[in-house]
C-alpha cells in the first residue's frame, strides 16, 4: 500500500452560496473518505507552484467555473504537467473542469456541449468498456449522478476507452493508459451541493431550455457515483506507477 497523500489540484472555487461548506478540495476529501493529513491542495488557478507528482499517491483535479477552452496560463501550465503525470503512469482522477483539462492535455477536444447546458442529477449510461475498468467494473449500467457544466470533450484522447455517457454527453467519463480518468460529473456532490448550484445557474438553465425549479425537484442521491472516489484512491493506494507508451 501507497502510504504518501494525495495531490488535490484546486482550479476554481464554488459558487459563493455554497461556499459555507468549504472549497472543493474539502468536499471531494470528504467524499473519498481521505484524511486532512491525508491530502495536499495546490491552488493552481491562483499561482501555486505544481509539485513533483511522484511524492504522491495519486492526483484528484477539481472542477472550475473557467473554461478550458480560454487556456489560461495557469491552465496551460497545469495541463503541461498533467499530461507529463499521466505518461509517468500515475493515478489521475479529473472531475469536470479537471475531466477536461486532463482531455485536452492528452490531445482530446474540448469545447461547449452542442447539446446545451446539462444539470441536476442526471443517469449516466456505461459503455461496454466500462466492465473491465478498475473504478467502473461491476456497476449497475445505469446510475445517477450530478452535473453543471456548459462544455465537454467532444473527443476523448486517442487510445482512451470511454467508460459512460449520459443523453446530452457522449463522453461522461473515460480511462487513458492504466490509471488516467476523467469524469464530467461530479462525485463529490451530495444533493445539498447540486440543489445549490442549480439555483445559483438558474438564468443559464432557462436561457438553454430547461426549467431550474423541475431539475431542483428532481435531484437525488448518487451514492454510486460517489463511490467512484473512494474506488479511486483505493487503486491508487494499491498500484505503483509504471510508464505507459505515450497515445495521441
Amino acid at each position: 500500500m501507497n502510504p504518501a497523500p494525495f495531490l488535490i489540484l484546486e482550479t476554481g472555487r464554488p459558487v459563493p452560496s455554497l461556499r459555507r461548506y468549504g472549497r472543493f478540495p474539502h468536499w471531494i476529501r470528504v467524499a473519498a473518505g481521505l484524511e486532512e493529513h491525508e491530502t495536499v491542495v495546490v491552488d493552481v488557478e491562483h499561482g501555486d507552484h505544481l509539485p513533483d507528482a511522484r511524492a504522491f499517491a495519486g492526483v484528484l483535479v477539481t472542477g472550475s467555473a473557467a473554461y478550458v477552452t480560454d487556456q489560461a496560463e495557469w491552465s496551460e501550465r497545469s495541463a503541461a504537467w498533467l499530461r507529463q503525470v499521466a505518461h509517468d503512469g500515475l493515478p489521475v482522477f479529473g472531475i469536470c473542469y479537471g475531466h477536461q483539462l486532463l482531455a485536452h492535455a492528452l490531445g482530446g477536444e474540448v469545447a461547449y456541449n452542442p447539446a446545451g447546458r446539462e444539470s441536476g442529477t442526471i443517469e449516466l449510461a456505461l459503455d461496454p468498456a466500462a466492465a473491465e475498468d478498475p473504478l467502473f467494473g461491476g456497476l449497475p449500467s445505469h446510475f445517477p449522478a450530478h452535473a453543471t457544466h456548459l462544455q465537454t470533450v467532444l473527443r476523448a484522447p486517442e487510445g482512451a476507452a470511454v467508460l459512460a455517457r449520459s443523453p446530452l454527453d457522449g463522453c461522461h467519463a473515460f480511462r487513458w493508459g492504466r490509471q488516467a480518468w476523467g469524469v464530467q460529473f461530479h462525485p463529490e456532490f451530495a444533493t445539498h451541493h447540486m440543489r445549490g448550484y442549480i439555483r445559483a445557474r438558474a438564468d443559464c438553465i432557462g436561457r438553454h431550455g430547461g426549467c431550474a425549479r423541475s431539475i431542483e425537484r428532481a435531484v437525488s442521491a448518487a451514492p454510486l457515483a460517489r463511490q467512484l472516489l473512494r474506488r479511486f484512491v483505493r487503486q491508487a493506494r494499491q498500484s505503483s506507477a509504471q510508464p505507459v507508451a505515450k497515445q495521441g
